[in-house]
């Protein structure tokens, strides 16, 4: 048939490789690791510009590369990649053909236009409004426009993911219900079309009123819509690289997870809750009800934190469940220790995994608690948590699959081996030095988004802790850490996807112990996991002194009698 030539089978997996997907998976991750590099050069210098020492650009240009870097960041990078992983956990992962090509590749040319048209708009100097571009500030229409565009093509990528898993399950390419990996894409593709619907919704009316078509917008009503985009495009990543972390660790392991049912529940509970995290962003507002603020900041927490803590504790578990298997049973982390910390996809889920826990979760919590939040709304603590999020845990995720996915979609080899291997600890260094420095400059009261730490110009005088001069000082130390390791992650990619020995058709480039545990239903059906309930009791114990050590915080500032 001519559906039949145009797939190869995948020597070391035995997938069938849909070659349009193949196309489409290589052309959204090229693309978003150029973008990762732009944008992480524009990161490196507003660090250096917070680094009152150095204080690199003048105000103007911070705002400006503040704007690029979170744009370029926190939506293109990782939307353009998250577009590779819906094409491979459809396609490749149910060993189906793509849906419309055609439409998904009309979506990466709008994600790519809308992209570049953004980044040139910011640029120009007109458009500085930081990444939650908030009105009354005004950017240039071609930055709505830009915006926009780019959300569609990301919608119709997501309607492309949907249009294969009815393309696979009509045309019977797999068995049984939808892989673990694959239903964990879904999570973050459902989330994303609520999330690019909210998008749509308030950047339309903020595009006519850069025209000058609407006379006016209501501030409130802005942040309300805006920040269901912009807080839950968070938690497209959070369901995306979860499910990176189950594909990592059955590549690479063969395990399974110890439970299907718990962990798609789990992932159930993202859809359901995590959009409601966005509550943290408007506590301070006076035109939301005080009910709302404190169900968002109690109930509706806890239900969204409880899906994270459970693939936190099933994802090592399923590693420890597959180590003891294989033999690994001497005390309680020799399956810990025998894990293939050579291998950087392996090293840089783990790390992303830890990061993630102790770093972003526990601050979020934190953050997402109402009478908390007032001590650190607004300061530099909360960029310290999405770099806790989004770098640590989304970006390292991502990171680390690529070293999958160079010899099985690329068919290149890896390049710079030893650098490969350095790369994931060197960048997760980086990025936990920054989380960790800008949460306590947070702490200590340093604003968020101002230029200069000192407000040296100000009418009103304004004296700032020693100690924050030493954090954004170490927060610059460790920026550059983490800059090396994102450069050594581009020149591994770069140079092996297009200098990389080129692997035959025929030949196996790695060792897949178990491609079921990636493409089939199944769990370990086993409890027996001593070294992960010692570590999740030691992030619970890390979590509750970190929690009350904040209530200390603010009784502080707030004496209570």
């Amino acid at each position: 048939m001519a559906i039949t030539a145009k797939f190869r089978t995948c020597p070391s997996t035995g997938l069938k490789v849909h070659d349009q997907a193949e196309k489409l998976i290589k052309a959204n991750a090229v693309a978003a690791v150029v973008f990762l590099a732009v944008g992480g050069l524009f990161g490196l210098m507003v660090a250096l510009t917070r680094w009152p020492a150095v204080h690199l650009l003048p105000a103007d240009w911070f705002y400006l590369v503040l704007t690029a870097h979170g744009l370029d960041i926190l939506l293109v990078w990782i939307i353009f990649f998250e577009m590779a992983v819906l094409y491979f956990a459809s396609a490749i992962l149910l060993n189906s053909r793509l849906a419309a090509p055609k439409a998904a590749w009309t979506a990466f040319g709008m994600m790519l236009i809308g992209a570049i048209m953004t980044n040139v708009a910011v640029l120009q100097g007109n458009s500085s409004v930081m990444f939650t571009s908030y009105v009354p500030m005004k950017a240039e229409p071609h930055f709505y426009l830009g915006l926009l565009l780019f959300a569609v093509g990301a919608l119709i990528g997501c309607f492309v993911f949907f249009g294969t898993l009815v393309v696979a399950k009509n045309e019977k390419t797999y068995q049984g219900s939808i892989p673990l990996v694959t239903f964990g894409a879904l999570t973050a593709a459902i989330i994303a079309v609520f999330t690019i619907a909210s998008g749509a919704i308030i950047l339309v009316p903020t595009l006519l009123w850069s025209l000058g078509i609407i006379s006016h917008i209501d501030s409130l009503l802005y942040k309300t819509i805006w920040w269901a985009m912009g807080h839950s495009s968070q938690q497209i990543n959070v369901s995306a690289h979860v499910a990176v972390w189950y594909c990592i660790i059955g590549m690479v392991l063969g395990a399974r997870t110890l439970s299907e049912k718990v962990s798609r529940m789990a992932f159930l509970m993202y859809i359901l809750f995590l959009q409601l995290a966005s509550a943290h962003h408007m506590l301070v507002e006076p035109g939301i009800s005080s009910e709302w603020k404190i169900f968002n900041t109690s109930y509706a927490m806890y239900l969204a934190v409880l899906g994270s803590m459970i693939h936190g504790m099933t994802i090592p578990g399923s590693i420890e469940a597959e180590q003891r298997a294989k033999g690994y049973t001497n005390g309680l982390f020799e399956w810990l220790r025998k894990a293939p910390w050579g291998n950087p996809a392996f090293a840089g889920m783990f790390l992303s995994l830890i990061l993630f826990g102790f770093l972003g979760g526990i601050s979020g919590v934190v953050m997402g608690t109402e009478q908390l939040n007032l001590i650190m709304h607004n300061t530099l603590y909360v960029p310290g948590h999405f770099h806790g999020t989004v770098a640590a845990g989304t970006t390292l995720a991502f990171m680390s699959i690529t070293y999958l996915l160079i010899p099985l979609i690329f068919r290149r080899e890896i390049m710079f081996k030893k650098l490969a291997q350095l790369q994931p600890y060197c960048f997760a260094l980086g990025v936990a030095g920054i989380s960790l420095f800008m949460m306590g400059a947070g702490t200590l009261g340093i604003s968020r988004r101002h230029w200069d730490i000192t407000f040296a110009d100000s009418i009103l005088s304004f004296e700032v802790p020693g100690t924050a001069f030493l954090m954004l000082g170490l927060n610059g130390i460790f920026a550059i850490l983490a800059a090396l390791g994102g450069l050594i992650y581009v020149i591994v990619v770069v140079g092996s996807v297009f200098f990389g020995r080129r692997i035959g058709d025929n030949e196996k480039v790695m060792d897949v112990p178990a491609t079921a545990a990636v493409t089939q239903y199944g769990s370990a059906h086993t409890v027996s996991i001593p070294g992960t309930v010692v570590l999740v009791a030691v992030f619970f114990t890390a979590f509750v002194l970190y929690y009350f050590v904040n209530w200390k915080y603010l009784a502080e500032v707030w004496p209570l009698r």
